[in-house]
């Protein structure tokens, strides 16, 4: 008894003011289970350690603060989703819906969690602050500039419609001059061309044999045009003069003087039998088409009238000049409703869309083709990536648009017609494209 004594109090006591250096009991039992668990947490159920807790505060506080802007619905949509006032129905537990203070997505503060809103309700936020530009505190209305930005983004999303690639199918050789101007039947029978050597010749689209060749003119033909409702032809030239073909003749039946100087550009109304033509003199004039009559002679241009053209509807002539500038002129009342300065150079080629309400424009220089929105001429964007002088558009029922430039200023003429697009420019020959297969 002695020995164990000796050796008792010769280990470590408690000293004298109540402090142990030995490890808590529950200290070990602590770290042993966090050990076995460690060990052996794979055979059994998973642990609730509280990570999966920490991750749902973590993505809801996210949620908050990125949405934080649209938690609460704006006075306006408020005032639409309240309705007209009604009877209440009995309170049959918590009411999903919108108010003031309801918020549409919950935080990490919320103890419970909210029901989910409507779909209907997000859908009609996002159209609301859509089209009213709304900012991002408070739901009040804030810059353009987000609307501008919206607007913008859509208009990159617009993907273009495939179409094939065109290719060269036929060359035609006939003229002894530079090939000016290219019109087609309306019934893609045939198709017209006029030149330097003062001939007009008639095609077979198909075959691309000549059928007719018509002479009258002293000097450099510079516009064709067919009428849909007449078998007439018309022509106009450098020699100040428009002609009018019978095509069932073969003969010029009908003449219509007023210009002072080479005429450029004609065109067919297509509903009304009316010619408008315009020229270098810088005017535009509009025939009667039977009686020869000079109904308007239209002036403001300062410069040669390149290009002119007609639509059914207003503004139902449209020109453009070498004075830079697009007109837009009501036929009835002779006069002009809009002038277009967007352009710095010379206006030399117009195509008006044949299903849209709209039209393009051509000169040379940086952003030299340009669309354009009817009736008023606003302004929609430019086509880049043909920096060049432009003489020639054209557009087909499709969408395609056809731009063409040669080294010549006016020495090139296209029609699109369908699935082909001719061709005619300064090497005295006709190029017919057509889609690949």
């Amino acid at each position: 008894m002695s020995a164990a004594t000796a050796t008792l109090a010769s280990e470590p006591g408690p000293s004298s003011n109540g402090a142990s250096t030995t490890t808590p009991l529950s200290d070990l039992v602590r770290r042993s289970v966090k050990r076995t668990r460690a060990v052996y947490a794979f055979e059994s159920a998973p642990v609730n350690d509280g990570l999966a807790k920490a991750n749902k505060v973590k993505f809801a506080s996210k949620v908050a603060a990125e949405y934080r802007d649209v938690q609460t619905l704006p006075p306006v949509l408020q005032s639409q989703s309240a309705g007209p006032a009604g009877p209440k129905k009995p309170a049959a537990g918590p009411i999903v819906g919108a108010g003031p203070g309801v918020k549409l997505i919950g935080g990490p503060e919320e103890s419970a969690p909210s029901s989910n809103p409507p779909a209907s309700e997000p859908r009609s936020l996002v159209k609301f602050r859509h089209q009213q530009g709304f900012a991002a505190e408070g739901g009040q209305a804030g810059s353009r500039l987000s609307q501008a930005l919206m607007r913008k983004k859509e208009a990159r999303e617009v993907k273009p419609v495939y179409h094939p690639q065109w290719k060269l199918s036929r060359v035609i050789s006939g003229h002894m001059g530079w090939v000016r101007a290219v019109t087609v039947d309306p019934g893609n029978q045939w198709f017209a061309t006029g030149a330097g050597d003062r001939v007009v010749k008639i095609w077979d689209l198909a075959s691309g044999e000549l059928k007719l060749s018509l002479t009258g003119h002293i000097s450099t033909i510079r516009g064709l045009g067919v009428s849909d409702r007449h078998p007439y032809l018309f022509s106009c030239a450098e020699d100040k003069m428009v002609k009018c073909w019978d095509l069932e003749v073969n003969k010029v039946i009908r003449h219509y003087h007023g210009h002072f100087s080479g005429v450029y550009s004609l065109s067919v109304h297509p509903t009304l039998d009316v010619l408008v033509t315009a020229g270098r003199d810088a005017s535009v004039r509009v025939w009667d088409m039977r009686t020869r009559a000079n109904v308007f002679t239209l002036t403001g241009h300062t410069s040669t009238v390149a290009d002119v053209k007609t639509q059914a509807s207003d503004p139902q002539i449209i020109s453009g000049s070498m004075d830079s500038t697009i007109r837009l002129w009501d036929l009835a009342a002779g006069k002009c409703m809009t002038t277009l300065t967007h352009h710095k150079k010379s206006v030399r080629a117009l195509a008006i869309h044949p299903t849209e309400y709209s039209f393009a424009s051509a000169s040379a220089g940086g952003n030299n083709i340009k669309k354009w929105k009817c009736p008023e001429g606003i302004f929609v964007h430019n086509f880049v990536g043909h920096e060049a002088i432009i003489n020639s558009l054209s557009v087909n029922e499709e969408g395609v648009m056809f731009s063409g430039d040669v080294p010549q200023p006016g020495s090139l003429d296209a029609e699109a017609t369908g699935t082909r697009l001719i061709t005619g420019g300064a090497d005295k020959t006709i190029k017919v494209y057509s889609e690949q297969a």
